[in-house]
């Protein structure tokens, strides 16, 4: 079962059509880290990992927020947890700092959301972090995160988000997201 898992995750990233060339270098440190590594996806094995992230979009735009510890303003994600993918990551990482009830906002046949970016970052501890992203419908409520979790978050339009996002590849997606 988790080789299936790795397969389907390593195919989608192949497959990947980048947005951009910074998008294209981290499909190809991504891929050569799927090779180098035992488990991608789990944190406790290596510093490198894979982490899902989601884009929560709505009818009031894009939700943003402040990360606590960093001071950008991101998209909600995390750290994958044991027996989950990176798009079951995203949505929960969004569910829960968010306070919003989510669900993915596109799957294909096989009812696997779309991978919508590849991104390579630095993580907290020194960790790597192999950021598959999804988009995932956040419904037009308010944000009610959790005690714990960031308070600075907001709904923005299209334009305001792309304005505000803090780091320039999530700001490229936004923009290659953004309604026409």
């Amino acid at each position: 079962m988790r080789h299936d898992l790795l397969e389907h995750v390593r195919r989608t990233v192949t497959e990947r059509d980048p947005i951009d060339d910074d998008e294209a270098r981290s499909i190809e440190r991504t891929l050569s880290e799927f090779d180098r590594l035992d488990d991608p996806l789990d944190q406790d094995l290596d510093p490198v990992h894979v982490t899902g992230s989601a884009i929560v979009v709505g009818p009031r735009g894009v939700l943003l927020l402040k990360h606590k510890r960093l001071g950008l303003w991101l998209q909600p994600g995390g750290h994958i947890d044991p027996g989950e993918s990176p798009w079951e990551a995203a949505l929960r990482e969004a569910e829960e700092e968010t306070g919003l009830a989510v669900s993915f906002a596109d799957v294909g046949a096989d009812g696997v959301p779309y991978l919508v970016h590849v991104d390579v970052h630095a993580g907290g501890r020194g960790h790597t972090h192999l950021d598959l992203r999804y988009v995932v419908d956040g419904g037009d409520a308010d944000p009610n995160p959790p005690e714990g979790e960031s308070q600075e978050i907001e709904w923005l339009d299209w334009p305001a988000a792309i304005e505000r996002a803090s780091d320039d590849r999530l700001t490229a997606l936004l923009r290659s997201l953004a309604p026409s």
